[in-house]
């Protein structure tokens, strides 16, 4: 065997969501970013496109991310989708955290591979990027709400149409223990056709 299966399985079995809510005070450093970045670029992506682009918020960036995003919110929900605890859900997320990264997707030009490729693609970055934070004992937390996907955020973000946001990628230590989860078994999910 070229690799140690059991360490990739441990992995990929402990890699969790957590919640920006759930992080401590401890700083995520830089070199740590990097290395989690540099391996979202090892996903596979369908004709060489590499479509994923990092918008990396530390320091005053992320403090002008803080008070940004929430006006965001409120600009973009109608009087009838504004909800006031999700106003404060999105300020009080920013408190504990060291770094967001935008999770980005630049079309390729002459769009020979379809949107929903780049995207897959993109979200195998993202799933290498949680791999990484795992190994490092980071949580990571992958957020898409609805104002992600608008003009208004990327105008935020600098980016132009058809380019886009797919979300916020939240990076911390957890406060407490690592969170335990589980899945279905194989036989619940798979359908062997042999004949």
């Amino acid at each position: 065997m070229k690799y140690n299966l059991s360490e990739i399985t441990e992995v990929i079995k402990n890699r969790r969501s957590i919640r920006p809510e759930d992080y401590s005070a401890r700083k995520v450093h830089r070199e740590i970013v990097e290395n989690v970045l540099s391996n979202a670029t090892w996903a596979p992506t369908h004709g060489m496109t590499q479509p994923w682009r990092f918008k990396v918020f530390m320091g005053d960036g992320l403090q002008r991310l803080s008070s940004e995003l929430p006006a965001l919110y409120k600009d973009v929900a109608s009087e009838d989708t504004f909800s006031q605890r999700k106003f404060d859900k999105i300020q009080q997320r920013m408190q504990n955290i060291s770094v967001v990264v935008a999770i980005c997707m630049e079309r390729d030009r002459d769009e020979k591979i379809p949107e929903i490729e780049e995207v897959e693609a993109v979200a195998c970055a993202v799933q290498n990027m949680y791999l990484t934070c795992t190994a490092y004992g980071v949580g990571g937390f992958w957020s898409s709400p609805k104002f992600v996907y608008t003009e208004e955020m990327n105008e935020l973000l600098g980016i132009k149409s058809p380019d886009r946001c797919l979300g916020l990628f939240y990076m911390g230590y957890p406060e407490g223990d690592w969170p335990k989860s589980h899945r279905k078994p194989l036989e619940y999910v798979t359908e062997w056709i042999d004949e």
